[in-house]
């Protein structure tokens, strides 16, 4: 059941990244040009302000999913009500903390970007942090739910109800941005459809997986020893918004709201990149906890963890080609020639990303040993250097400036530093992981080399060509991989199912 759960899950996430993606692709494009440059900046600006309170989750969720693994493995039921008790307090509690930090940020705006942003822009942004504060709250006040639903690897109703605000969400806010509410209208719509989920999750906590609470015996021990635990999470969760907010936050200071625009495009499409490699590793977050609960065998998580690895890779490697190929083309046809410099920035950014994106398995065994404190202070590090970097070059060189600040901190952080710790201290074997990857290169030869002739030969600026060099491309990458890259195992994820789908597809045939 949990086999079938985990690879339905990874089927749906890649099913809603591909829907998302071909909304994005309809609906991105529409909403720019309806908000305008300058609107959908002041939305990038107030969001990566209100994101900070984000953090005030501390990293429980990470603690949750630790301690509720350990005690169903000892079928210790009313340790998990004990649990359950304690955390939906502490977000409460949280929660509450989070409206009152909120509103005091909201009454001293003026001191935050009161000199690029004028009048009415300030006013919007009011507004736009109050709805976007009571949204964080109520998401807080839910976590311990959405926790839940993780942890007993419930992913098919997971994704099936991402997959639904997903559609959901355009559905609505297009029309109210019609009508000609702006981003006022668009946050106030999204809030909206997030709270009617929440409460989908609650329900499906309480009625489905008949989650219970004791609040009688709240262990004041166990959650020093959380906190300890989830202060080094909660450090990396800082520098998370750090190394991806931030950047924002000196542009709209130095630069106004144009040029935040451009610079939040890159990172929203860096984004779609990110989660494309969490989809995948997300799903094995309960496995590794198991893994490491039961036996720490070094030599299967390096295996799971290099297996993960190469699917990762395979896929980021296909989008990250693609994008550096044809990047400018599609920004132009999609977004608007005003955001071309969005171009740059995005390949400054995804390119010393892929390093972590294809380890972030790692992330988890280090979180399930308990061994992650390194990485949040190396993690740390990368965020001060990024810090100092991005100020004097983001003031100097706009998002570009911003942007190298950002690369060479990752480089720096992930490329070394967290390898060598991987390899030497968490006892993953990271020579024979980097063997594994190192050994689809050749692969990618054939792919890049075609695309580089398009380039040459043809003007990808036409939306016709664009999609077949596009598609020539796609399939040129697929033959090469198959034939040069992927191992047995991967030939099987991909050819087993659609073998499965032929064959369903033949029996109906029949059956007519």
């Amino acid at each position: 059941m949990k086999v079938n759960q985990l690879k339905a899950s990874v089927v749906l996430s890649y099913s809603s990244m591909i829907l998302g993606y071909a909304i994005a692709i309809v609906y991105t494009p529409i909403m720019l040009r309806l908000l305008g440059q300058s609107e959908y900046g002041l939305y990038n600006l107030v969001s990566s302000v209100v994101s900070y309170l984000g953090l005030m989750s501390f990293g429980f969720g990470s603690a949750f999913i630790r301690y509720y693994s350990r005690y169903k493995i000892n079928n210790q039921q009313s340790k998990i009500s004990m649990l359950n008790g304690m955390f939906l307090i502490v977000f409460i509690v949280i929660g509450f903390i989070a409206l009152i930090a909120g509103l005091i940020v909201v009454m001293n705006i003026e001191y935050i970007f009161g000199e690029k942003l004028t009048m009415n822009e300030l006013a919007t942004a009011k507004i736009l942090m109050t709805i976007m504060i009571f949204n964080i709250v109520i998401s807080l006040m839910t976590s311990v739910f959405n926790n839940y639903v993780v942890a007993n690897e419930e992913y098919i109703f997971q994704k099936i109800i991402g997959m639904i605000k997903l559609v959901l969400g355009p559905l609505i806010i297009l029309p109210v941005l019609l009508m000609g509410y702006k981003s006022v209208g668009m946050i106030l719509a999204t809030s909206v459809i997030s709270l009617i989920f929440e409460i989908s999750q609650v329900i499906f906590c309480l009625k489905k997986l008949k989650m219970k609470f004791l609040f009688q015996e709240f262990d004041f021990s166990l959650m020093r020893e959380m906190s300890i635990f989830s202060f080094y999470i909660f450090m990396n969760m800082i520098i998370d918004l750090v190394n991806w907010n931030v950047d924002k936050f000196i542009l709209g200071i130095f630069h106004g709201t144009v040029t935040v625009a451009i610079y939040g495009l890159a990172v929203q499409l860096n984004f779609y990149y990110l989660s494309i490699s969490l989809a995948i590793s997300s799903v094995f977050i309960p496995k590794v906890n198991r893994m490491v609960a039961v036996s720490n065998d070094n030599k299967e998580l390096t295996l799971l963890f290099t297996k993960v690895g190469r699917v990762q890779f395979l896929i980021l490697s296909l989008i990250s080609s693609g994008l550096i190929l044809f990047g400018l083309p599609f920004i132009n046809l999609w977004a608007g020639k005003e955001y071309s410099e969005s171009y740059l920035i995005l390949i400054i950014l995804i390119v010393p990303v892929t390093i972590p994106l294809i380890q972030n398995l790692g992330i988890e065994i280090q979180r399930a040993k308990n061994m992650h404190q390194f990485r949040s202070w190396i993690y740390l590090f990368i965020a001060i250097c990024n810090l100092c970097m991005s100020i004097p070059l983001g003031k100097l060189y706009g998002g570009i400036g911003c942007a190298v600040g950002t690369a060479v901190s990752f480089i720096i952080g992930n490329g070394i530093i967290m390898n060598w710790y991987n390899h030497k201290k968490v006892g993953l074997n990271m020579k024979f992981f980097w063997r594994q990857i190192l050994s689809m290169i050749p692969s990618l030869i054939p792919p890049i080399a075609s695309g580089i002739l398009m380039l040459i030969f043809l003007d990808l600026n036409h939306i016709i060509t664009f999609f077949i060099c596009g598609t020539i491309y796609v399939i040129i990458f697929g033959v090469s991989m198959w034939f040069l890259g992927m191992n047995k195992y991967e030939k099987d994820l991909l050819a087993k199912p659609t073998l499965n789908l032929l064959s369903n597809l033949r029996l109906c045939k029949t059956d007519i």
